[in-house]
């Protein structure tokens, strides 16, 4: 075939997938009505995790999952917003990586709401007056994040899925590398890449802002600055990506949650988080984690933190896989409740991947 023969082709398949993508969108508005008679959720993560497992299967290239899911992602999004509107809260501003996290669950066409703190997040999920948050839990590198577990203490949201984010930092400009004189970042992003920092623009004034966004900001306004950011900020602030990867270490990830007011329904490759009190004395925890191990249930967390309501009290955060209405792990947490003063289910939801 040639160019022209290639490009009536490319015409014809463009628009048999407008077609099918209009015939996708009025079966799910015809989903979305059934939904509303029965208040059932437009967001349900067990139903788009069995999407992308049966794209996965008929995808037989040359495009990759990672491209093809990215598609997905976004029709699903723009078809989720015909059916309702939905919003969702992180921590602010945007174009930060807690943004990023929301994009990869929600995709461009949900309502976003950057919020200036994580019990804020909370608050306006548990109100009603946003849809779901996304908070992030844990980091590879730094450990867990003490703001979002305290909140989970006395907050009845539901965890409703998970994200992992692969954490990359990048060098961003709209100058030279050469004329570059000053870089603006967050203090943490900073410190994640002051080696490379040190081998590649010594000398240079290092200035810490409140986030890797404002960090961007301030890089497009003025000559001579950079900023060490996301590719999103990069795009938002039109600013060259002069370097990618400059982390001093490759294999940062965060874990980040959705959470809502929803139950989440078992996709058969599913986690649970609890949240226990144990009860003070010898041996409280070894008979807490026992019918776990009685079982076979794998715990992939456990970390305490003050209970908040009496002095030297801890709860313990548990992450394992399974899912609640599996029977197992139902065995598993009556037996384990008899050992402790409370356990509070946090969610049972579809486990999350590591992605690049």
């Amino acid at each position: 075939m040639n160019l022209d023969e290639l490009r009536q082709q490319i015409d014809q398949l463009d628009a048999k997938i407008v077609e099918c993508l209009n015939l996708r969108a009025r079966a799910a508005q015809a989903i979305g009505e059934l939904k509303r008679n029965t208040d059932a959720p437009i967001y349900v993560p067990e139903r788009e995790k069995a999407v992308f497992a049966k794209i996965a299967e008929k995808n037989d290239g040359p495009l990759d999952n990672k491209a093809v899911f990215a598609v997905y992602r976004e029709i699903i999004s723009a078809i989720r917003a015909l059916e309702k509107p939905t919003s969702v809260a992180f921590l602010g501003p945007r174009d930060t990586f807690s943004h990023m996290a929301a994009l990869r669950v929600f995709g461009a066409e949900a309502d976003y709401h950057p919020l200036p703190s994580f019990p804020d997040v909370f608050t306006e999920v548990e109100r009603g007056r946003i849809d779901y948050g996304v908070v992030p839990v844990e980091s590879s590198m730094g450990g867990s994040v003490s703001d979002t577990l305290d909140r989970f203490i006395t907050s009845e949201l539901k965890v409703v899925n998970e994200v992992l984010m692969h954490i990359t930092q990048n060098l961003l400009a709209a100058c030279k590398m050469e004329e570059i004189t000053r870089v603006y970042s967050k203090d943490n992003a900073l410190l994640q890449c002051r080696n490379w920092l040190r081998a590649n623009l010594p000398g240079v004034e290092l200035v810490e802002v409140s986030s890797t966004a404002e960090a961007a900001r301030r890089a497009a306004g003025e000559h001579g600055a950079a900023a060490i950011a996301s590719r999103l900020a990069a795009a938002t602030y039109n600013l060259d990506i002069l370097m990618e990867r400059i982390e001093d270490a490759p294999h940062n990830f965060t874990r980040f949650v959705v959470v809502g007011r929803q139950i989440v329904r078992r996709t058969g490759d599913d986690k649970t988080s609890v949240l226990v009190w144990v009860k003070d004395k010898p041996g409280a925890l070894y008979n807490l984690l026992l019918p776990f191990a009685r079982r076979g249930l794998n715990l992939t967390r456990i970390e305490s933190r003050p209970s908040q309501q009496k002095a030297w009290e801890y709860v313990f955060f548990i992450d394992f896989l399974g899912h609640i209405e599996d029977q197992i792990v139902q065995e598993t947490l009556e037996e384990a409740g008899e050992h402790t003063r409370n356990l509070k289910i946090l969610g049972s939801f579809p486990r999350a991947e590591l992605q690049d």
